[in-house]
């Protein structure tokens, strides 16, 4: 064949690619409609104990105890945005991470990879459906959290969305440092679980971080996602920050900038090796 009739990659190729992948996804998930709606109620089923208990611990002049950790009162709407940022670490690390050990189990994985796309076409393509599911999810669970839990928002959104997307950036050189990890244990569920909960946690998902123990709280500290909670929510309802919201959005920003060349070297290296030792197919 000659040189000008081989494959030549460019940029409609790979949106194609992504578009394709995505779709797919898509497909699988309107396929269980029960699954869906399961979605958005799960969370509100386990946040209804929490509106609860907090009603129980306030006073008449609301959950002062709370609020002289974050600045408000407010703290089912504190824990509703942190639910809602929280949804998108797991798309990313069960997008990546689950669908990887999905292709790995039924054997198409090698077969996959021999398209001539990029392998981050795989891997981002692969959280599309993820990432947008979780959008119209988490619209479905701010509306109830208004109807039942008196969810408000006094501060600037399109702020506290332009802070969420080098957040999500950042997030997927995590989901590809996660995705060499799978490679290597070839398992994905209970590491998606234990490292979702772990990061959630420590980055304040559900609590002011400064209420971790002492030896807990530089974890907590170190991790950048803590400044991307800790920025959404003092835009949208004015908590009381760790930093200056500047200071931490730099921080945020350095870690987008950081991690995802990191995390697809990582990747990247971790591939050739399984390559080479032959067990990318294996489960």
């Amino acid at each position: 064949m000659r040189a000008s009739q081989t494959f030549s990659p460019n940029w409609l190729s790979y949106l194609r690619a992504l578009w394709a992948i995505a779709r797919k996804d898509w497909l699988h998930f309107t396929r269980y409609p029960l699954n869906a709606i399961f979605r958005v109620l799960q969370p509100i089923i386990w946040l209804t104990p929490i509106y609860f208990l907090g009603l129980s611990f306030a006073t008449e002049g609301g959950n002062i105890g709370f609020a002289a950790y974050s600045g408000t009162v407010d703290y089912m709407s504190f824990i509703l945005i942190g639910a809602m940022i929280s949804s998108y670490i797991s798309s990313v690390f069960w997008g990546i991470g689950q669908s990887l050990k999905n292709e790995m189990d039924t054997g198409v994985l090698e077969s996959n990879w021999m398209a001539p796309q990029p392998r981050v076409i795989f891997l981002v393509g692969q959280t599309g459906s993820n990432l947008f599911t979780t959008t119209l999810v988490n619209a479905g669970i701010l509306l109830l959290g208004w109807l039942f839990f008196g969810f408000t928002v006094n501060g600037d959104v399109l702020k506290a969305v332009a802070v969420v997307l080098p957040l999500l950036l950042a997030l997927y050189g995590f989901g590809f440092g996660f995705a060499a990890i799978v490679l290597v244990m070839r398992d994905a569920n209970t590491l998606i679980d234990v490292s979702d909960y772990l990061i959630s946690m420590f980055s304040g998902a559900q609590f002011p971080v400064q209420v971790l123990p002492r030896f807990l709280l530089p974890i907590a500290l170190a991790l950048p996602l803590t400044y991307g909670f800790d920025i959404v929510r003092g835009l949208l309802i004015n908590t009381q920050t760790l930093l200056p919201i500047p200071l931490e959005l730099l921080i945020l920003l350095i870690f987008m900038v950081v991690m995802l060349p990191l995390g697809y070297a990582i990747f990247k290296r971790v591939e050739r090796r399984s390559k080479k030792l032959g067990t990318l197919g294996m489960h």
